[in-house]
């Protein structure tokens, strides 16, 4: 059976990028709580 992660840096960084996030509010407010929490990596 294929896995469920199939890794694709393209895909990952259209989806899940820094750009991807900023374009919406509610990514927007991702980027907001993971800065609050402290996260290293606020994006992919």
């Amino acid at each position: 059976m294929k896995r469920t992660f199939q890794p694709n840096k393209d895909r990952r960084k259209k989806k899940i990028g820094f750009m991807a996030r900023m374009a919406t509010a509610s990514g927007r407010k991702i980027l907001r709580a993971r800065r609050r929490k402290g996260r290293k990596f606020i994006s992919a």
